[in-house]
């Protein structure tokens, strides 16, 4: 019966650089050199996603409906992460000074395509239709609200939002003693 999630014979039939267990992609989506994207295990990419270029997924993230990775100077996604719907991430950024052609479609020689490595630390989150900029960490357990632009890295364990994403207050660690039991209890049900 064919669902609007790949199958696992499908998924394997997709060149990926490694690919994990329950792996939940929509048929939906578009997936931009998959040598290049490792997705780990217990992983959703929900209708519409785009993923492109160097992106690494680990464990037990869901990636929300029309969000797009652009992952040319590297995207990484660590366990529990979460993307909400429509989010942006772009690892690199054309020059718009006017001193350079824009667009895929102009030779390298006349463009000026800058970026670094967008990271998502363990447990961080990152509210629907907000957009991250490139070379940027997302501390671990961090959380950017709804209809934010991240533009700097933001500290661990706090809650930011805002335009520009601003530092608003901390955020509890309760979840480091969720996951524990979650991980014992899952390791006894195996």
């Amino acid at each position: 019966m064919e669902t609007s999630f790949y199958s696992e014979e499908e998924l394997k039939a997709i060149p990926f650089k490694c690919i994990g267990e329950n792996v939940l992609i929509s048929r939906k989506s578009s997936i931009y050199s998959p040598g290049e994207i490792s997705i780990g295990s217990h992983v959703r990419i929900d209708d519409f996603c785009i993923l492109s270029g160097h992106i690494t997924i680990g464990s037990y993230i869901h990636i929300s409906a029309y969000t797009a990775l652009y992952g040319k100077y590297g995207i990484v996604l660590e366990d529990y992460s979460t993307i909400s719907a429509r989010v942006l991430i772009y690892s690199q950024n054309d020059d718009y000074s006017g001193e350079f052609m824009t667009n895929p479609l102009i030779p390298g020689h006349l463009t000026h395509v800058t970026g670094g490595l967008v990271k998502f630390e363990k447990y961080s989150i990152i509210g629907a239709g907000s957009m991250v900029l490139p070379s940027v960490t997302i501390g671990e357990g961090a959380v950017i609200g709804a209809m934010s632009l991240v533009t700097k890295d933001m500290k661990a364990w706090t809650v930011n939002f805002g335009i520009p994403a601003e530092y608003k207050k901390d955020r509890k660690q309760q979840i480091k003693l969720l996951v524990k039991e979650f991980e014992s209890r899952h390791k006894k049900s195996s």
